[in-house]
C-alpha cells in the first residue's frame, strides 16, 4: 500500500498521511487495513472489489512470460481524492520488476495497460522501462497516439487507437499478449496498441515479471481473470498487428 491521502480516516494511530500521495511514508506490504483489496461474491460469480481508496497494488507471487492475460473490468461509483474530479483509473501493470514503491512509493518498475474511463489500453512506462510504440502526435496536447499505419516509434506514454469503453457500470473485456518483450493490448477483441522492444535503462530485454492491479482512487471491479501461456502471438494479431523489424 502507497501514502494514504490526508483525508483517509480509521488508520492506525501514527500513520504517515499526506496531500501528495507520490511521496513520503508508504504504509508498506500486507498493510492493507481498510480493506481496500476484497473478494466479493457478485450474481454468483467471484469478483475482486478494489475500493480505491488508498493507492496501492495487488502483485502476484509469480513472475510470468510468453502468455495471454484475459480479464472483464467494470467501475463502480466511488471516487476519492486526490482524483475524485479525475477520470477513474487503475492499471494492469506488467513485466513488474525491481523493489516495491519505484514508481510514487507504492508500484514497481513496470509497463502500464492503462485502465481508465475512456482511455482503455494506453500504455505507461513506470521508473524506467523503455519501449518502442509506433504511432504519431495529435490534439492540441501533442501526446503520442498508436497508429499502426506509422513508421515512426517513439518510447512515450501513448494513447491507444481506437480508444473504447463500455457505458458506465458495464463490464469491458480486457486482452493483454506477451510474447518475449514485446506486447499486444486489446480492447473488447479490437487491437488498440502494440509494444515493442521493451527494455530496462541498461538494455536488457525486459520479458517477464509479476503482474500487479492498481488501486488509483477509484472504485473499480475485476473478474475471470485468467492467465494462459502462449508460444506465439494468435493468428488475428499475427495478420493485423505491425511489429517493428
Amino acid at each position: 500500500m502507497g501514502v494514504p491521502h490526508a483525508t483517509v480516516e480509521g488508520l492506525p494511530e501514527g500513520t504517515y498521511q499526506s496531500t501528495n500521495v507520490q511521496r513520503g511514508e508508504a504504509m508498506g506490504l500486507n498493510a492493507d487495513v481498510k480493506n481496500v483489496f476484497s473478494v466479493i461474491e457478485e450474481g454468483g460469480e467471484w469478483v475482486l472489489k478494489i475500493t480505491g481508496e488508498i493507492y496501492g497494488g495487488l502483485t502476484t507471487v509469480d513472475e510470468f512470460e510468453n502468455y495471454h492475460l484475459s480479464v472483464q473490468v467494470r467501475w463502480g461509483d466511488k471516487k476519492w481524492p486526490p482524483r475524485e474530479g479525475k477520470l477513474r483509473d487503475s492499471g494492469i501493470l506488467y513485466h513488474c520488476y525491481g523493489e516495491h514503491g519505484a514508481f510514487w512509493k507504492v508500484w514497481k518498475s513496470s509497463l502500464e495497460y492503462q485502465v481508465q474511463e475512456t482511455d482503455m489500453g494506453d500504455f505507461i512506462s513506470l521508473a524506467g522501462p523503455k519501449v518502442a510504440v509506433r504511432g504519431g502526435l495529435f490534439g492540441e496536447s501533442k501526446r503520442w497516439r498508436y497508429d499502426s499505419t506509422s513508421d515512426e516509434f517513439r518510447s512515450a506514454a501513448t494513447s491507444a487507437y481506437p480508444e473504447l469503453d463500455a457505458p458506465h457500470g458495464e463490464w469491458n473485456q480486457l486482452d493483454l499478449y506477451v510474447v518475449g518483450n514485446d506486447a499486444v493490448h486489446v480492447v473488447d477483441g479490437v487491437i488498440v496498441l502494440v509494444v515493442n522492444d521493451a527494455h530496462k535503462p541498461n538494455g536488457e530485454p525486459l520479458t517477464r515479471g509479476q503482474i500487479q492491479i492498481q488501486s488509483e482512487a477509484a472504485e473499480v471491479y475485476y473478474k475471470n481473470m485468467l492467465v494462459t501461456p502462449i508460444i506465439g502471438f494468435p493468428e488475428f494479431i499475427e495478420k493485423q498487428a505491425r511489429f517493428k523489424d
